[in-house]
């Protein structure tokens, strides 16, 4: 059976998105690994062993395109409510919190936030199916 362990996205500048994902989501450093032309920075919490693993392409100066192709990763909260208080308070900039109905029952409380290189993030109400 596979397991999903990461997600990668290319990055332009380590430490804005490090502090980002720390201040956003708690994620700290879990390795970083130095190489020539490139780095890889691991993010994780205690509440799981997936990771965000940043890549930062050294001889890059420009933002990376992002196309029409990329989805977005989620991100699950205890409370959505507080977590966008704190999202504003914080200064990050989050989307409102909208509510998803399917026949009738809610399906999802979110909202949205968009990292420091355009990716972006949603932020899920634990609630049925989003565990």
């Amino acid at each position: 059976m596979a397991k999903a362990i990461h997600s990668m996205i290319r990055v332009l500048d380590e430490a804005r998105s490090v502090d980002f994902y720390h201040r956003a989501f708690g994620l700290d450093i879990a390795d970083r690994f130095a190489f020539d032309g490139f780095t890889l920075v691991y993010l994780r919490n205690a509440q799981a062993d997936f990771e965000v693993e940043l890549t930062i392409n050294h001889d890059r100066t420009e933002p990376y395109q992002l196309g029409d192709g990329y989805g977005h990763i989620a991100f699950v909260v205890d409370d959505l409510d507080a977590e966008h208080a704190r999202f504003v308070e914080a200064g990050l900039n989050p989307n409102p919190v909208k509510e998803f109905f399917r026949e009738g029952a809610l399906l999802a409380k979110f909202f949205f936030v968009t990292d420091p290189d355009g990716y972006k993030i949603e932020v899920l109400q634990k609630h049925g199916r989003y565990r």
